[in-house]
């Protein structure tokens, strides 16, 4: 006498025969360049460049087959790949240079202080090289009293002198390019920091929502309404 569990693996048994016969004799179909319809019962080499279809024993279609794609595909692909994979990169970048920002300057404050120092060591730097120019261009009075000395004959200046002469020429010279270097120094600087203050000032507006929501969710939560009283 047949069990229930003998009638429940034949039936297993069978269905997987029958797929095992459906998945034999699938068909793939294609139309190929010359306009000729193709039927086998594996993928078609003709058709690898173009799509072609798979289809159930019972002609309805499984699955298509896209085209085997040519080895510029191949290469435009990798390519598209390689640029998805650069933006992502950058993208990643810019997202932990505004995390270094948000960390560095949590606000105005102290993004202007930073400003503030930066440009004080510039006028610093400024103040030493004036200081400096001026010794120096006391230094050549001095010289040039003693030059005036032999302004009539050139000739019997001292070789020492006239060294003098020089190094302090190109020692104010120095000077000059110093201060100018410290004015550029300070536009730099300037640059730097109004275009961090753009970027922040969009960091900031986005952040002070979610520090809204922090606030609240940390905040002791609300005690539940005491019972109505009921109405005499």
């Amino acid at each position: 006498m047949t069990t229930p569990m003998l009638r429940a693996a034949a039936i297993a048994a069978l269905f997987a025969a029958l797929a095992g016969t459906a998945q034999a004799q699938a068909i793939f179909t294609c139309t190929d360049s010359k306009g000729r319809r193709i039927t086998a019962d594996r993928p078609i080499l003709d058709c690898n460049d173009r799509d072609q279809f798979e289809l159930n024993p019972n002609g309805g279609a499984r699955r298509r087959i896209a085209p085997t794609p040519t080895a510029a595909e191949r290469a435009a692909e990798e390519q598209q790949a390689a640029r998805q994979a650069e933006e992502r990169a950058r993208a990643l970048d810019e997202k932990k240079r505004e995390r270094a920002l948000l960390t560095r300057y949590p606000d105005r404050a102290s993004h202007d202080k930073e400003r503030d120092a930066a440009l004080a060591k510039a006028d610093a730097m400024k103040a030493a090289s004036q200081k400096r120019t001026t010794e120096l261009l006391a230094q050549r009075k001095t010289l040039e009293a003693e030059v005036e000395f032999y302004k009539a004959n050139p000739a019997r200046t001292p070789p020492k002198l006239k060294h003098q002469v020089d190094d302090l020429h190109a020692q104010l010279l120095a000077q000059q390019r110093f201060l100018a270097d410290q004015e550029g120094e300070k536009a730099r600087v300037n640059d730097r920091f109004d275009q961090e203050l753009s970027r922040l000032k969009l960091l900031w507006a986005q952040q002070a929502p979610q520090a809204t929501v922090a606030r609240a969710a940390s905040a002791s939560p609300t005690q539940a309404p005491p019972s109505a009283k009921p109405t005499p």
